[in-house]
């Protein structure tokens, strides 16, 4: 059985336990509460891109096409 109490810790000697301390509890808790829109891409498809502002503006010249498509099967039904 361990003889340790809730208060001893072990804390491994390549943490700087001064670092540790000073942390702002809930810092992050709002940017958190936000949400966030992480999408995985698979390998290949992450690999056309050099970034993801280029993944950005294909996503939005695609929606664009297909925005213009609407409009133009819209007009071919009148």
């Amino acid at each position: 059985m361990d003889n340790r109490t809730e208060h001893e810790d072990e804390l491994r000697p390549e943490y700087d336990e001064t670092l540790l301390k000073n942390g702002i509890r809930g810092k992050y808790a709002e940017r958190y509460a936000a949400g966030t829109n992480i999408i995985k891409l698979d390998p290949e498809v992450a690999a056309a891109f050099p970034d993801d502002k280029a993944v950005n503006d294909a996503l939005r010249f695609i929606l664009k096409v297909l925005d213009d498509a609407k409009h133009i099967n819209i007009q071919h039904k009148r």
